[in-house]
């Protein structure tokens, strides 16, 4: 049987070649899937930390139109009120007004009977008589010693003596005559009179009534000019600033709910009351047709006009904590800013911003937590000033 050929014996060579290339293979796998590796790690770093950056909206202080009006519960009073006691006690005899009654400054209001007045007037009277009789019998005397004293039939002790009770009864007299004025005064507030033009808004009193004098008890009547009134507001502190003397306002009744009266600020207590934190404010109403009556509730509604338009920033952008009251901002190369503000007015859902704060300024709608100075965020879209309706003043808020 023959035998089969062997096969050719690989050479050594060659065994050496494939090595070299298997090994080159390998370790081009190798430093590829090294390299890939790597791209990966940087790319998830890169990814990761595009992630740590957090995005923000922001937006620019808006500087709105703000509808310069203030409304704020008043009452009216008159202008001028009187109540009138009596000066003299006594009885009512009568009296001439009733409420409502218009009159004149003089007008007779009531007429007082006091006769332990009138008596007391007679005995002044009487008085006074038998001072001026004793002064002139004493002048009289006087002279005499004088014609006397230069016939060396009187001393000058005599004459001195003489003029010191003439002095007397001179200041006797003078007494006298200033009890009896006084008595005659007091008399004359027998008739009561009205002491300005105005309306009867109040009697307390009738015929025969006993009337004590001072102002311990009730008035007899009230006069009220109500030509004018006056409407007393209480302004909260807030507000103060913005309402100077001389600015307009309306005013508004219940019973005219179609009709609103003008009226202007005339003075200012210049004081916080501690209880309310308001001011009370004046304000003055012509009231020619007296339409108006005082002691009635009102509303009033003050201008708050300005000069310079506040800005309004979001009520969610404020941070309150150990470092104040602040806004964060985004400034140059998309870094954080804070920036302490100060508030003027809050509007609910808006802040009015006093101070700290510039009409470019981009501030961070809805500031994330743990956001600190200088930190990188992302702005999602453009800064845009928001707008809306025209903001007003909270009638209800009390500052």
């Amino acid at each position: 049987m023959p035998l089969e050929p062997t096969p050719p014996a690989i050479s050594r060579r060659k065994l050496g070649i494939a090595g070299l290339l298997a090994g080159a293979a390998v370790i081009v796998v190798v430093v590829t899937g090294m390299v890939a590796r790597e791209k990966g790690d940087a790319h998830l770093r890169e990814w990761t930390e595009a992630q740590a950056i957090p995005t923000v909206a922001v937006a620019l202080p808006d500087g709105k139109t703000l509808n310069p009006v203030l409304n704020l519960p008043g009452r009216l009073e008159a202008y001028f009120r009187a109540p009138i006691y009596a000066r003299v006690s006594g009885y009512v005899r009568d009296w001439k007004v009733d409420i409502g009654a218009r009159v004149k400054s003089g007008d007779l209001l009531a007429e007082i009977e006091a006769p332990d007045l009138d008596q007391q007037l007679l005995q002044a009277r009487a008085d006074l008589l038998n001072a001026q009789a004793a002064a002139k019998l004493s002048e009289a005397t006087l002279k005499r010693r004088q014609a006397l004293l230069t016939q060396s039939f009187a001393s000058q002790q005599d004459v001195d003596e003489r003029t010191a009770d003439l002095n007397s009864k001179t200041a006797l007299v003078k007494s006298g005559q200033a009890n009896v004025d006084r008595l005659e005064a007091l008399a004359g507030y027998k008739r009561l009179t009205a002491p300005f033009d105005g309306i009867v808004t109040a009697r307390d009193t009738d015929v025969g009534a006993l009337i004590n004098a001072g102002s311990g008890g009730s008035a007899m009547f009230v006069i009220s000019s109500t030509g004018k009134l006056r409407v007393y507001v209480n302004v909260p502190q807030t507000y103060v600033p913005l309402i100077k003397v001389g600015t307009r306002a309306m005013v508004s009744v219940p019973e005219y709910p179609d009709r609103a009266f003008p009226a202007v600020v005339e003075s200012s207590s210049q004081a916080v009351d501690v209880g309310s934190g308001t001011t009370r404010m004046q304000l003055g109403v012509t009231n020619d047709k007296g339409e108006l009556l005082p002691g009635s509730y009102s509303n009033v509604r003050l201008d708050l006009s300005r000069d310079v338009q506040p800005l309004h920033i979001p009520a969610s952008a404020l941070i309150f904590d150990q470092n104040g009251l602040r806004v964060a901002t985004v400034g140059a190369g998309d870094r954080v800013a804070f920036k302490k503000v100060t508030i003027a007015r809050d509007l609910g859902r808006e802040i009015e911003i006093a101070s700290g704060l510039a009409a470019d300024d981009r501030i961070i709608v809805t500031p994330p937590d743990g956001l600190a100075e200088n930190d990188q965020v992302r702005i999602a879209g453009p800064a845009q000033r928001k707008t809306g309706p025209t903001a007003s003043a909270n009638p209800d808020r009390k500052g």
